[in-house]
């Protein structure tokens, strides 16, 4: 193994730390509509992707390039200590939207804080703009609704070649098509994420000198990333799973198939291709699109509003906190010392507060619970799409009848004196 610093030793394990977070963070990308459905039991599911998970990261390294040779410019003087404050601040995004239970970008906390710490401690100039916008920016936009139109033509196709099948016998098929899905969602999502790690491993090896530019990861560099993202996938983030599973859309099998392979068909051609794009971003985008394509599917549009807002947050929030870490960490060792406690601090605190309400493989599924999330009425673009292909019947809740208040009974008039 190369000759390592202290403290590009202590950028490589909190890197790592990061890794571990996208893992737990993102198992609700390939798993949760698995696990809703019933297809696999939530710890087999989260099992069965780590695995997944370690593969993919052996499959490519384009991604991984992008990162460290792409987005940030190497000879522009990058010291571990930004690289380090910039992690600090993807950990604490992470960690503050897992605690929310909102499926958000580790990607995007990622590139928010490589970006936010880079600027504030080197200036602008050592941003690749272009990079950012081709590589970044564009696959944000494009990839959940391209992902989101491809589960939706795949939910109706799916449903229109099972038309006058029985329910029952399909769903069994189909839950079979959801494990294989969701298998390949996996192995992209290792292909893709796991490589995010590597390429800031990688740029912090060549900020020390220890690598030359334009390097491909060390091996040892992609054993440690796949392991630490399989790990954390392995624990399960079952607050985003239920999010996902059961706060976002009302998912079938058949629905749950169909978003599984459009997502893992975007997430593949994007690492061929190096678009560091957010699997999460993609994974929704394909559970609404499944979500619309079913006639009768409602969307929750309140549950979808909080995670495109928290998709919009998570650059600049995860910039400007990584931005007071590496102005503090420019002051020297102690400045390090301040961000590694500051953020230890703060990342104790969110798992305490987590704590209160801890939700478990055993609770995952319970969110449309009486304790869970109320039943959202149909928004106006669920509406408009039932108007046009309107639900079969008895597949919708129907509404609440009007309650009727009836009329306080008039007493009865005395009957007349009858004379005899």
């Amino acid at each position: 193994m190369e000759n390592i610093t202290l403290l590009i030793g202590i950028v490589i394990v909190t890197a790592l730390v990061f890794d571990f977070t996208n893992g737990f963070h993102d198992t609700a990308n390939a798993m949760a509509t698995t696990i809703s459905t019933g297809a696999l039991k939530p710890k087999t599911a989260v099992a069965m992707s780590a695995v997944l998970n370690l593969v993919g990261a052996f499959l490519s390294v384009e991604v991984a390039k992008t990162i460290s040779g792409g987005i940030i410019d190497e000879s522009a003087g990058i010291r571990p200590e930004v690289i380090f404050a910039g992690l600090v601040g993807a950990i604490v995004w992470n960690l503050l939207t897992w605690l929310a239970g909102l499926p958000s970008s580790s990607s995007h906390a990622l590139f928010g804080g490589l970006i936010g710490a880079t600027v504030a401690s080197v200036g602008f100039d050592a941003v690749n703009a272009d990079k950012v916008v081709m590589k970044v920016l564009i696959p944000a936009v494009a990839a959940p609704i391209v992902a989101g139109i491809a589960a939706w033509v795949a939910t109706r196709l799916t449903f229109r070649l099972a038309k006058g099948r029985d329910e029952a016998d399909t769903a069994k098929g189909y839950r079979a098509g959801q494990i294989a899905s969701a298998a390949l969602v996996s192995l992209a999502h290792g292909t893709n994420d796991a490589q995010k790690t590597m390429g800031v491993i990688t740029l912090a090896l060549v900020a020390g000198g220890v690598v030359a530019p334009h390097s491909d990861p060390p091996l040892w560099v992609i054993v440690s990333a796949g392991l630490a993202i399989a790990l954390g996938t392995y624990l399960g983030g079952w607050r985003i799973i239920q999010t996902l599973g059961k706060g976002l859309a009302d998912i079938k099998p058949a629905q749950g198939f169909a978003a599984q392979t459009g997502a893992a068909t975007v997430i593949l051609a994007s690492s061929h291709i190096g678009f560091a794009l957010s699997t999460t971003q993609v994974c929704s985008g394909s559970i609404m699109g499944s979500g619309l394509g079913r006639k009768g599917g409602v969307v929750r549009w309140s549950t979808a509003g909080r995670m495109v807002a928290a998709w919009g947050l998570t650059l600049p929030a995860a910039g400007l906190v990584a931005a007071g870490a590496a102005l503090l960490a420019d002051q020297g060792d102690w400045g390090v010392a301040a961000v590694a406690v500051l953020g230890l601090g703060v990342s104790g605190a969110i798992w305490a507060a987590s704590r209160r309400k801890p939700v478990t493989h055993e609770t995952v599924n319970e969110l449309n619970t009486p304790q869970g999330l109320p039943e959202e009425p149909v928004g106006v673009v669920t509406a408009a799409l039932q108007a046009v292909a309107p639900p079969p019947a008895g597949t919708l809740t129907p509404a609440p009848a009007a309650q009727v208040i009836p009329a306080p009974a008039t007493p009865a008039a005395p009957a007349a004196a009858t004379t005899g």
